[in-house]
């Protein structure tokens, strides 16, 4: 997949083309329906498979630092959306000028003289534009006008609810990380450098552990979880706890991984943990061997739930 940042990109690039638009944060089921969808019908049309997103978020530019987490960096997404093999991913430069385009200026500059639109698939409630007027019945308007056309896609539904961005994160940060697996086809996952920590893991407990300085926004809740660690494309099976280690007295939050049957040295490198299960809360331990004695128990828990069939890595679906 490749990726295009600027209209001069777009046209050096694109002649005609299937396009997708959103911010597909957290690129989860309903996202993957759009995108997969999107990649049929360009195939199906001869076109050029074309996924337009914005960044910085548009929430960060309209209303600042105040937003939600996001459940994927910008470089997680374009990773997830490659998966899906999208040929191009359009990321627009989103800014306060921007945001005041009236939506068929928009679409006229950007999709249609950008990319040479001819299909256009969007999601059931998918507006955009000022005041987010760019809605199925403008955009079937426009269509007729400049020659595209447009599929809305209804919405996915799991559980009986829609799957959404704003559902997911709220999962997340309340630890629900294996019930959230369908929504995103995937277990919920982070990453980052494995740094120096205090060393308590190894010396102190018994049970050395990969400190991550991570560089995502969404956090699941304080605990002790199964996970997946990642590195260098092999999968390990560990136990991470989030949290403040009350025993120690720390008030920092740090995410810890202790990685079962690995004695490789690890530090900055990068490593990326899937969250399975949560395994308990977070505890303040009267003393060491109490403590010692529940991570030998989280342990053999964890090793249980890992060797589960259900506890496979699943990730991005490929459209078929």
């Amino acid at each position: 997949m490749q990726v295009l940042r600027s209209l001069q990109e777009a046209l050096k690039n694109v002649s005609k083309s299937c396009v997708t638009i959103g911010n597909f944060d957290g690129v989860h089921m309903g996202h993957q329906k759009l995108l997969c969808r999107t990649r049929q019908k360009a195939a199906l049309s001869g076109l050029s498979s074309v996924a337009v997103t914005f960044e910085p978020h548009p929430l960060r530019v309209l209303v600042g630092a105040h937003t939600p987490p996001f459940i994927t960096l910008p470089h997680q997404k374009l990773e997830a959306i490659a998966t899906l093999g999208m040929d191009f991913t359009f990321c627009v430069e989103f800014t306060k000028e921007l945001a005041k385009l009236e939506p068929e200026e928009f679409v006229c500059t950007y999709l249609v003289q950008g990319l040479g639109m001819r299909n256009m698939v969007i999601g059931y409630d998918y507006a955009f534009g000022r005041n987010r007027k760019g809605d199925y019945v403008m955009l079937c308007e426009l269509g007729e006008r400049y020659g595209f056309d447009v599929e809305q896609i209804g919405p996915v539904l799991i559980d009986d609810a829609v799957v959404s961005s704003s559902r997911i994160r709220d999962m997340v940060q309340s630890g629900l990380v294996w019930e959230v697996r369908p929504l995103l086809g995937r277990f919920y996952r982070v990453q980052g450098k494995v740094v120096t920590g205090r060393n308590r893991g190894g010396k102190l407990l018994g049970f050395p552990t990969a400190n991550l300085r991570l560089l995502d926004e969404l956090f699941p809740k304080t605990g002790a979880y199964a996970v997946w660690a990642e590195y260098l494309g092999r999968t390990y099976p560990a136990v991470a706890n989030i949290g403040y280690n009350p025993t120690f007295g720390n008030d920092v939050l740090s995410v810890e991984a202790h990685i079962l049957d690995f004695e490789e040295n690890i530090y900055d490198k990068e490593v990326c943990i899937h969250f399975v299960q949560r395994l308990r809360s977070e505890q303040k331990f009267e003393n060491l061997e109490a403590l010692i004695s529940r991570i030998q128990e989280d342990i053999l828990l964890a090793r249980r739930i890992l060797g589960s069939p259900e506890a496979h890595l699943v990730e991005a679906r490929h459209c078929v």
